[in-house]
């Protein structure tokens, strides 16, 4: 197992290489000169060629590339083009506003698409099983950023029942320690700010976990009705055991690994998926900060965000090849 996970580890190195190339030459083959973005576009050209120059654009962009990876190396991921503000340190803040929706919402998108899933399965062919598939087809079909309109305008809105953005009211402050607003105020020991976030958090995340609920409810269901077929969960259910125990001891257990090898395949979607919620809801995450960064082309942020996330997914990539052996003993991964 150790030898594995070394293995992975070092094949990570050449996948984050490869993404680092291609998002550092796509995003300047984006029309738009960031130099004439800042300056504006009735900038002197003996300006602009300063800027050009100072910024490091006028030299070979493998020279820039090079640069900007030795940079990345120490840790550095350059400073914003536009507010001269260090990109890492504004990244901490955004990666965790970002990573306490995707987190929540991929909770609720697992909790409510592995139930609606086992209860299909064990209710096949009922009125159960086809609300469950139709509300299934219409929650992938649904594009994400209709949902979080149509959300806003009905729950946050008209009804005034949710928060329509933010992380917490502006009245409120919180003492930033970890930047994950949860934690923060239970740090606080202020349960009020904590209820007051928490409201704040679940109806974007709601709307992303739509991403991966009806999708996870479909291969839920898939995945039962096979498993329930074995021979294994047929001899416990001849012995007598409980049906909670056959389903969840027995069944469910051995269902879970295209389960889980799917949550961690669909985290890329929530990623993206993020960008678009954020956005709508005002969310200070990475979505809308890299979204109003390729606005703007604003290279270092663009750069450092697509790094991160690439990051992110391949290292839940490799959590989930290992989750396997503890969830099926059968699995063993050889040196």
């Amino acid at each position: 197992m150790t030898q594995y996970i070394l293995r992975r580890l070092l094949s990570l190195i050449p996948v984050l290489l490869g993404v680092s190339i291609v998002v550092f030459a796509l995003i300047r083959m984006i029309p738009g000169d960031p130099v004439i973005v800042m300056l504006g576009e009735r900038a002197r050209p003996a300006d602009i060629e300063r800027v050009r120059a100072e910024l490091g654009f006028d030299r070979p962009i493998y020279i820039q590339y090079v640069e900007w990876m030795g940079r990345v190396l120490r840790g550095d991921l350059g400073t914003s083009i536009i507010n001269r503000t260090e990109v890492m340190v504004e990244l901490r803040t955004r990666l965790a506003a970002t990573l306490e929706l995707i987190l929540l919402g991929l909770l609720i998108g697992m909790v409510v698409g592995v139930s609606i899933g086992i209860i299909s399965a064990l209710r096949r062919d009922s009125w159960i099983d086809l609300t469950a598939t139709v509300g299934a087809l219409l929650g992938v079909s649904m594009p994400i950023y209709w949902l979080a309109l149509i959300a806003i305008y009905a729950l946050a809105v008209d009804r005034q029942i949710f928060p329509p953005s933010a992380r917490l009211d502006a009245t409120m402050s919180v003492d930033r320690v970890t930047n994950f607003m949860l934690i923060d105020t239970l740090l606080m020991g202020d349960f009020e700010k904590f209820r007051n976030a928490v409201w704040h958090l679940i109806l974007p995340a709601t709307v992303l976990s739509t991403t991966v609920m009806p999708i996870l409810a479909r291969l839920t269901r898939a995945s039962m009705l096979e498993v329930m077929r074995q021979d294994y969960v047929r001899t416990a259910e001849a012995k007598g055991l409980p049906e909670r125990t056959v389903v969840m001891g027995h069944a469910l257990k051995n269902a879970l690994l295209p389960i889980v090898t799917v949550i961690g395949l669909q985290l890329g979607g929530l990623l993206g998926g993020a960008l678009l919620t954020e956005t709508i809801f005002s969310w200070p995450g990475m979505g809308q900060w890299t979204y109003r960064a390729i606005l703007s082309r604003d290279y270092p942020i663009v750069q450092g965000a697509v790094l991160v996330s690439a990051t992110i997914y391949v290292v839940v990539n490799l959590l989930v090849d290992i989750s396997y052996a503890y969830l099926d003993p059968r699995i063993r991964f050889q040196g």
